[in-house]
């Protein structure tokens, strides 16, 4: 392989990182959703390694990212501008009170179970059962998976789909025969927002669809607004820190 030329590959930049990103996910979820959940998941007396697979995958696939993000980051464009800046972290507020709403909602009706209808459709379930770093009784252990955990959310997560749905897609849509890279990053257009938004949705499990296609519209329209791709990786960061710190403090773990 040529490294140099890998490196100076803007395209692969902007789209490697999230396509391993999601690799691991499945790889994940193959772990704890197939036959090899009776290996990992039943056995109280394991070490913890087969007892929560993915409080090592998860690490693992931060580490991986991370390592990719910084092999390309000089293709990135995050420019600073301070009332962009602004903009994305209010936003990301904003956007997350609306995603963790549902289940909020499920504690102020005191329901219990899982509801049905358009109840469960909102997402208005207990959201409970997740990553918990609260499994380690080790209060280092419990604290290297919770920063882990936030690096994961807030950094990687936030920079790899940035990168990829507004940095990348939002402009391949617009021109997939030309240089895409020569449409100007923000560009608005209504292709754009419906296979940008549509592709958010879809990535999520289907309780958080609704709350999806909300946190879509309001990131493309930061795009459009700020034309600040750094504004849309500070607002996806400033909310999943937000949604972790909710997801520990109300045991919603769910959620991330």
């Amino acid at each position: 392989m040529d490294w140099a030329k890998t490196r100076n590959d803007r395209t692969l930049a902007y789209v490697v990182p999230l396509a391993a990103f999601m690799l691991v996910n499945l790889a994940n979820q193959l772990v704890t959703g197939t036959f090899l959940d009776d290996f990992f998941r039943n056995h109280p007396s394991e070490p913890w390694w087969k007892r929560y697979p993915d409080q090592w995958i998860f690490p693992i696939q931060t580490v991986l990212c991370g390592a990719l993000l910084a092999f390309w980051w000089r293709h990135y464009e995050l420019k600073w501008s301070g009332w962009k800046v602004a903009v994305g972290a209010v936003m990301g507020a904003v956007g997350i009170g609306i995603w963790i709403l549902p289940t909020q909602a499920y504690e102020w009706m005191n329901l219990e179970g899982e509801p049905e209808g358009w109840l469960k459709w909102l997402g208005v379930l207990p959201r409970r059962e997740g990553f918990d770093p609260g499994v380690f009784e080790n209060p280092a252990a419990w604290w290297t998976a919770t920063v882990l955990r936030f690096l994961r959310a807030a950094v990687v997560v936030a920079l790899v789909e940035e990168l990829f749905w507004r940095g990348f897609l939002m402009r391949f849509v617009l021109k997939p025969d030309g240089d895409y890279w020569r449409v100007p990053f923000g560009t608005p257009g209504w292709t754009s927002y419906l296979v940008v938004t549509g592709c958010v949705i879809l990535v999520h499990q289907g309780a958080d669809w609704p709350a999806a296609f909300v946190w879509g519209t309001l990131v493309y329209g930061v795009a459009v607004w700020t034309k600040s791709l750094l504004a849309c990786v500070v607002m996806h960061g400033v909310a999943n820190f937000l949604m972790g710190w909710y997801a520990l403090a109300a045991g919603k773990y769910g959620l991330w």
